[in-house]
């Protein structure tokens, strides 16, 4: 079996088309930071011969860089991991929404964002703009703001 980086310069460009390759079918931004990679250690393999130890060296660092290079531009971050990651319900309170409809009865909703909320508080008219005082699992708790 022939060795890919045996190829020499020529090895890289084809891993770092394949990678990019890759990144078309399951997009994710991830593996085209890696072609990149690949691609750019090919070229400098053209202009200095790379043994297969000093390529992977090359391609490590072009990969580090590109990476960070890439989460630059397009602006991602790694979202905080804290306590109140799977309750999303505790991150709303203190925020302010519209009710939806009426909560009668102490029940009613309001839309957050995309969807609608399930609230439960004193009975209220719709439209009235309620503030998030707490959250029991997917039901928040409100008042009148």
């Amino acid at each position: 079996m022939m060795d890919l980086f045996a190829l020499g310069p020529w090895g890289w460009i084809i891993a770092g088309v394949v990678l990019v390759g890759v990144e078309v079918l399951a997009p994710g931004a991830f593996m085209l930071w890696l072609g990149l990679a690949a691609l750019a250690t090919g070229l400098i393999a053209f202009f200095v011969p790379l043994g297969l130890e000093s390529g992977a060296l090359v391609f490590a660092g072009l990969a580090i860089a590109s990476l960070l290079v890439g989460r630059a531009l397009t602006g991602r971050q790694v979202p905080p991991v804290g306590p109140q990651l799977n309750d999303r319900g505790s991150t709303l309170v203190g925020r302010v929404f519209v009710l939806d409809g009426p909560l009668s009865e102490g029940r009613g909703r309001v839309r957050v964002d995309d969807g609608f909320w399930q609230v439960t508080g004193p009975d209220l008219p719709a439209g009235t703009e309620v503030r998030v005082t707490g959250s029991d699992g997917s039901m928040l708790q409100v008042v009148a703001a």
